[in-house]
């Protein structure tokens, strides 16, 4: 089970980020990217985790002390690995998808988003930071002024 979550969760992840990347961003692309990448992925965390909970020998037999010692100690099973990379990879990519439409709605190009989204591949919160950094001028020109 292990070595198939981890391979379908990559594939599906990794296909789901090269539309993104690539793809035109009609509402189906986006919707797809949603529903086909990240709904998926959410699935699948929710099938792992049933999993790990219903089979305790496997390494998941309740939840780790959160200490550093619990946490490496219940990474250290590939099953509850396996479910937090599928943790990591749907929230990642949720994360990119909202980088994406938030670029466009502001009219960044394709060029701009580009190296923003591969950021966010590989490190999600350095992805986040550097969008939040490149959207403030153009987030603060487009919103409502106070009075």
């Amino acid at each position: 089970m292990t070595h198939a979550a981890f391979a379908i969760t990559n594939a599906a992840a990794l296909i789901a980020w090269l539309v993104l990347v690539l793809a035109p961003r009609r509402p189906a692309v986006l919707s797809a990217v949603m529903y086909l990448g990240v709904g998926l992925l959410c699935l699948a965390y929710l099938a792992i985790g049933a999993w790990l909970l219903s089979h305790p020998a496997t390494g998941g037999g309740g939840m780790p002390g959160f200490t550093p010692e619990g946490l490496a100690a219940a990474f250290a099973s590939p099953p509850v690995m396996v479910l937090g990379w599928t943790h990591y990879l749907a929230l990642d990519l949720f994360t990119g998808l909202w980088i994406a439409r938030d670029a466009d709605n502001k009219s960044f190009s394709r060029l701009v988003q580009a190296p923003v989204l591969v950021l966010t591949f590989v490190a999600a919160p350095l992805g986040l930071l550097a969008w939040l950094a490149v959207r403030e001028r153009r987030a603060r020109a487009g919103a409502p002024r106070r009075r």
